[in-house]
């Protein structure tokens, strides 16, 4: 399983051949001038939520690889309205293929397009790839739900926001990260815009305080789980 970050909470990651595209937001963010959309390549576009800095990119993304949108019913069926391909879940359902399973979980947050349509309730995906499983959390605090995971599922990586404000912060997902009993992180959502800006050092310091590891790709490269 290789994951390439893509800035702020856009993540690609391929899987047998397969590649996943979560929450595009690339054109929109200037930290990810280098990113050039029109490289990626997606057989499916996860998206955790409707805000535009989680879907900015969808349609571009979609209408030149003809990629099949998976999120919550709402989403679908708002992209499903212009003609995009899409498969809906629903928190606690899993959608699967012969190289993956995503599992949309709960996330306590909010979600709407920015032309105000409601973009149903938010969520996560816990991705299994043979004996690989990534917990994309999505924006979210941190709440009781995660405890749910690790009585299904033996966890990889993480991927947790962390820049506060929007989202739980450094210390909260230090406990997310205990609640689902995995403590490799990898870390997003943060110093893309001032409200969102973290001390990096401190945040690597308090991961390894607690004997966890928080990874901060840079924007462009990858790890393979």
């Amino acid at each position: 399983m290789k994951i390439t970050f893509y800035g702020h909470a856009c993540f690609g990651i391929e899987v047998n051949g397969t590649h996943i595209v979560i929450d595009p937001f690339i054109t929109g963010n200037p930290k990810a001038s280098h990113i050039q959309l029109n490289t990626l390549k997606a057989d499916y576009i996860l998206l955790t939520h409707a805000h535009q800095d989680h879907v900015l990119d969808v349609e571009v993304l979609a209408a030149r690889t003809g990629a099949t949108i998976i999120s919550n019913y709402e989403i679908v069926m708002y992209y499903g309205a212009k003609n995009f391909k899409g498969h809906p879940v629903n928190h606690g359902g899993t959608f699967k293929t012969n190289t993956f399973s995503a599992k949309y979980v709960n996330a306590v947050h909010t979600s709407s397009f920015a032309d105000g349509s409601y973009g149903g309730q938010p969520g996560g995906f816990v991705l299994t790839a043979g004996e690989k499983s990534l917990y994309i959390s999505g924006d979210t605090a941190v709440t009781m739900d995660m405890k749910l995971i690790p009585m299904t599922t033996r966890l990889t990586a993480s991927i947790f926001p962390i820049g506060d404000n929007f989202t739980m912060g450094v210390k909260d997902a230090i406990i997310a990260s205990d609640f689902v009993e995995c403590n490799t992180v990898i870390g997003c959502h943060f110093n893309t815009f001032p409200p969102i800006e973290i001390d990096i050092k401190e945040a690597k310091k308090l991961f390894s305080d607690t004997n966890k590891e928080l990874i901060l790709l840079e924007i462009g490269t990858s790890i393979t789980l």
